[in-house]
């Protein structure tokens, strides 16, 4: 079907079918220009019509703020669902399924991936309350996201799967939470599953939180039962953000994001003061001056406001157009009214890296951009330029865990379509130096590796550290000897042992960073079979024996296959790669011996057999010494070969030796 011209086409249609004196105000008349951005269009005027709210109905003593968690899948986003549809925010249909996770990745995965803002409007006994809840994700690699959030809250709905009980994600969730010194509210959610047990999961939550019983809501968020307890106890429980109207504007910077249109929407949190269109605003960060476009709440799509005042949260656009602008954890305040910025965040610690390039080296503009504007909206990520011989240009990005950089890399694609190239996962291992020149190069006596290519020798340092993690894991007792046994396979260190209840026990293991970055998880899922939860915090470094390991083609050293390994695990490590090599490098028409090697000493080998031509073809019969020449000229003219011929390793191949190991 061919569509009218002109922009305003549609426009044209609403005009022609609206007679006067028809109810509701007239549709604004077409616009003339050129058939493009029709959609942009669209987006305004929609917005344009959108009736603008009056904050300042809600004082600040009518304000709650307050954040979902959990552990993975115990009903956050379900729970949300609930709150918008009991407040009206949004209509009641079956489809209100995780309506907040709105990134393709989260429908895909079925798990909350970034934390979303929602601003409800709830009356209650004639009162008018505006409750601000934040989404967050599960999941421990997203942890950063959780305790950003919850810096914007006084409290926080607590929600535990009365199926499943306390988790390991619970657990770190409460005490982030607990130490940010927020009211937390225990909701056990699920009570309507056939194995749900709400009595036992308040004992758990008594014994390992020290909350009274009777604080604790049963619901089921799925059905909507007894929700409406949950927002009593909101407004009952939690108090209202301590906030001064008439001080000058102190707005945190909690969360960005990059609109190709409208340059970056900031979502703040209002400690003090008031913001409006039009006001003169200035980043404590950059100290550059902005004019403000709009202002308004997530509600939980965007809805315009005339102002936005203490106490509130909402999103602020001020024709920020470089995504280094928008800050995570910045201060924003009126010009020329400085005021003391906000303490902000302490920056993620990347417990991952992994190399980034581009599949192809013209594409490395674009993915420059799109890893920029991702980064915007996803701060925990640190970006380092790195280059390779086989790989060309490309990037070091740091990353929270392993699912984080998963979902980094399905982001890239879905939403900018963009495709890389990522490598193994390595973590960040330090090395204390012993000689003074090198100590006078790097200017610090301790240095932290993160390319395994730099790794320096044993004999320039004193010793060497590896990143170590505190584990929480909690499973049912029938697997706690399997359990044990694989963490001490990874050069695991028992902390602690405690019954949470007749049959839970939660483990506390100091454990290697990268003895668990690749597929620990997986294994303690398959020998747990499924029902053992686990979560980590960093633990600081401790002193390893750690080696550096290089790889060897016909003994030519191939610098993007270097790699550390703990001692004891050397061999086994080499011995993986040169069987991944030797499936991925091309024959050749001479032998290719394939060496992982530490130091001079060779501690794995494969070999990549030549090709050969049957020189013996000719030969129907005779003497035996006829062939044995035959054979002679051709094994010499094969070690000829092998000492002039260059290895080319196709590119192909180190993708396949370098990137990481789904198979696993």
């Amino acid at each position: 079907m061919r569509l009218p011209a002109g922009r305003g086409w549609w426009r044209g249609r609403a005009l022609a079918a609206w007679v006067p004196g028809a109810a509701g105000p007239a549709p604004p008349p077409p616009l003339p220009g050129p058939p493009g951005a029709r959609a942009l269009d669209r987006l305004y005027s929609s917005a344009a019509r959108q009736e603008k709210v009056d904050m300042s109905r809600f004082p600040a003593e009518n304000i709650r703020n307050f954040s979902i968690i959990a552990h993975v899948d115990h009903g956050k986003s379900t729970l949300a669902d609930r709150l918008l549809e009991l407040t009206g925010t949004i209509d009641k249909t079956k489809n209100n399924k995780q309506v907040l996770d709105k990134l393709q990745v989260e429908r895909e995965r079925g798990i909350t991936v970034k934390a979303q803002t929602a601003s409800l409007f709830y009356n209650r006994e004639g009162k008018e309350y505006l409750l601000n809840l934040i989404d967050t994700p599960g999941h421990v690699d997203f942890s950063y996201e959780v305790s950003r959030s919850l810096s914007a809250c006084q409290g926080v709905l607590l929600v535990v799967d009365a199926n499943e009980g306390i988790q390991a994600q619970t657990v770190a969730n409460f005490f982030l939470a607990f130490e940010a010194q927020l009211s937390v509210i225990p909701v056990i959610n699920k009570i309507d599953l056939k194995n749900a047990d709400p009595e036992r999961v308040v004992k758990q939550i008594e014994k390992v939180f020290d909350i009274p019983s009777d604080e604790c809501i049963k619901i089921s968020a799925k059905l909507g039962t007894n929700v409406e307890s949950v927002l009593q106890a909101v407004i009952e429980r939690i108090p209202p953000p301590k906030v001064h109207r008439n001080s000058p504007l102190r707005a945190l910077v909690f969360d960005s994001t990059f609109d190709q249109y409208r340059g970056v929407i900031a979502n703040v949190a209002l400690f003090d003061g008031v913001v409006a269109k039009g006001d003169k605003i200035v980043s404590a960060h950059t100290q550059k001056t902005y004019e403000v476009n709009e202002v308004g709440v997530l509600n939980p799509n965007e809805q315009p406001t005339h102002k936005l005042y203490a106490g509130q949260v909402g999103y602020l656009i001020a024709g920020m157009k470089d995504v280094t602008e928008a800050q995570i954890g910045d201060t924003l305040y009126l010009h020329k009214q400085p005021v003391e910025p906000l303490p902000g965040f302490k920056s993620a610690k990347p417990m991952v890296f992994a190399g980034m390039y581009p599949v192809d080296q013209s594409e490395y503009n674009n993915l420059k951009s799109a890893i920029e504007k991702l980064t915007l909206n996803d701060s925990s990520v640190t970006v380092h330029r790195d280059s390779s011989l086989a790989l060309g240009a490309g990037w070091r990005l740091g990353f929270l865990g392993l699912l984080h950089m998963e979902v980094f890399n399905q982001r890239l694609e879905q939403e900018y379509n963009a495709s890389v190239i990522l490598t193994t996962p390595t973590v960040p291992y330090k090395a204390v130096l012993s000689s003074a020149k090198l100590i006078k190069e790097y200017r610090e006596k301790e240095i932290t590796i993160i390319n395994p290519a730099q790794f320096p020798e044993k004999s320039k340092v004193s010793e060497y550290l590896e990143p170590v993690v505190l584990g929480t894991i909690i499973t049912p007792d029938e697997y706690t000897g399997k359990i044990m046994m694989l963490c001490q396979a990874r050069r695991a260190v028992q902390k602690n042992m405690v019954f949470i209840d007749q049959n839970r026990v939660m483990l506390k293991y100091l454990l290697p960073l990268n003895e668990i970055v690749v597929d620990f998880y997986d294994s303690l899922k398959s020998l747990s079979s499924g029902y053992a939860s686990f979560d980590y915090e960093d633990a600081g470094y401790q002193t390893a024996e750690l080696v550096k390991m290089d790889i060897l083609l016909n003994g030519n050293f191939v610098e993007e296959l270097v790699t550390i390994v703990h001692k004891d695990k050397a061999h086994t490590v080499g011995k993986a790669i040169c069987e991944r090599l030797k499936d991925s490098l091309p024959r050749q028409l001479f032998e290719i011996a394939i060496q992982a090697a530490i130091g001079s000493r060779i501690i794995a080998r494969e070999t990549v057999k030549a090709y050969r031509k049957n020189v013996l073809a000719k030969c129907y019969g005779g003497d035996i010494t006829r062939k044995m020449k035959l054979l002679k000229r051709q094994a010499e003219g094969k070690k000829k070969l092998r000492k002039i011929g260059n290895i080319e390793v196709p590119k192909d191949a180190f993708i396949k030796v370098l990137k990481t190991q789904t198979d696993k």
